[in-house]
Formats: structure tokens, C-alpha cells, sequence
């Protein structure tokens, strides 16, 4: 496990990731999407684990544009203020950007099988649906991503497949949102919706308030099966 530099597509200057090799030095590459609180322990837990799985995971530094480094927790009210900064402050499309240099960096990467996914939570969520509707991945998860209703518009472009986990009892996305996301996404043959009844939330989230472990281990084995089925 390691830290390594990103060029930015822009030019702009270089990024970090945090990069989880599987025992064997190879394999697909899969981008993990950070959550509003950076490249954590819980992203790099998640990178881990999926190199653990014989995946070469890559958590980019989204948050580097206002302050790189952000290692925030779900703990403390002061954490939760400067994530939302950061979440108001964060540019999409930038963002969208640097998952594309991120992609090109592990699909370039000795080892990589050329097969590149990505996985989100959260803010990563949306990023992940974007992700598959604007950049060259192969296939695309998102955890409980928000706001994905207001950007239904971009699903037309979606041409490779796509899981989103929603949680029905998410506190940041309500219940027309999500009614918006099935109405928009269902018909699309590239993308599967999976409904976690009575989830808030972050219920993926090891350690935090809404974890469920039964529903997360449900997700985390979809994800999985997901992967093996697109990347492999």
C-alpha cells in the first residue's frame, strides 16, 4: 500500500492516490470514490479490501483543488462542518476530470489488466453515476449517492453497466429522489438498481452511525459479483 502522484488532465499540477495492490501484483483496476470526509481510513480500508480480492484499488485525493491531504472522521461535529465546506466548495466537473486522470493512471499502471471500474459513496455515489456516464470506465458502482436525481438528464449516456445501492430511508436523499432515479434509470438496460429497505444512509460504512452490517455484507458481495462479472 502506497501514496502515489496523479497528473492532473489540465495541467494544473499532480494529486495523490492511495493505491492497494493485490498479493500478486496484478489485476483490473478499480477508481475508489471518495465520501465527503477524503481519502480516510474508511476509503483506504475499502482500497484494501478490494486488493484483497485481486483488484488494483487507487483512491484519489478529490479535494486536493481546496486542501489536499483532507483525512476527516463521522465523529466530531467539527469534522462533519468542514466536510460539508468541502462538499459546498467541490467542482463536479473537476472532479469528473480528475477520475478520468485517475483511470488513465491505473489503466497505464504495470500490472493493471487494462479493465478499469469504480466504486462511491456518498458524494462518490453521484461521482460513480457520472463517472459512468462521461468518462471511459467499464463499469461503475455507487453507495447511496445524492443528488443523482437532479442529473437524471445525463443517463442517456450511460453505454456500460452501472449498480447503484440505494438506501430507501436515506436522510440526504428523499423519497422523490429516488422515485426520479428509478423512473430515469430503470428502463436503461446498462444499470441495475438494488433497494436496502429501511437503510439510511451510510449503512456500508463500518464504524458509523448507520452501519448495517447484513445489508452491507448484501452490497459488498453485489459489488463484488458485479466486478467479477464487467472487469474480469
Amino acid at each position: 500500500m502506497s501514496e502515489i502522484n496523479i497528473q492532473a488532465k489540465d495541467g494544473s499540477g499532480t494529486f495523490m492516490g492511495y493505491l492497494a495492490k493485490p498479493a500478486s501484483g496484478k489485476g483490473p483496476g478499480i477508481v475508489v470514490i471518495q465520501e465527503i470526509f477524503g481519502v480516510n481510513g474508511f476509503v483506504r480500508e475499502i482500497a484494501d479490501w478490494l486488493a484483497s480480492q485481486g483488484y488494483m484499488a487507487l483512491a484519489p485525493d478529490l479535494f486536493w483543488r481546496q486542501e489536499p491531504g483532507i483525512q476527516l472522521t463521522d465523529k466530531t461535529e467539527a469534522d462533519w462542518a468542514r466536510a460539508f465546506e468541502l462538499f459546498n466548495g467541490f467542482d463536479v466537473d473537476k472532479g469528473i476530470e480528475d477520475i478520468e486522470a485517475t483511470i488513465e493512471a491505473l489503466r497505464n499502471m504495470d500490472g493493471c489488466s487494462g479493465k478499469v471500474g469504480a466504486v462511491g459513496y456518498c458524494l462518490g455515489g453521484l461521482l460513480a453515476y457520472l463517472t459512468s456516464a462521461r468518462t471511459s470506465i467499464d463499469a461503475s458502482v455507487g453507495y447511496y449517492g445524492v443528488s443523482i436525481n437532479d442529473r437524471v438528464g445525463e443517463a442517456g449516456n450511460i453505454r456500460k453497466p452501472l449498480l447503484l445501492h440505494v438506501a430507501t430511508e436515506d436522510g440526504f436523499v428523499s423519497k422523490d429522489a429516488q422515485k426520479a432515479m428509478h423512473d430515469a434509470l430503470d428502463g436503461n438496460p446498462h444499470v441495475t438498481l438494488k433497494d436496502y429497505q429501511g437503510r439510511d444512509h451510510a449503512f456500508a460504512r463500518t464504524g458509523g452511525e448507520h452501519y448495517h452490517k447484513e445489508d452491507a455484507d448484501l452490497a459488498n458481495q453485489r459489488t463484488l459479483d458485479f466486478f467479477a462479472e464487467n472487469l474480469r
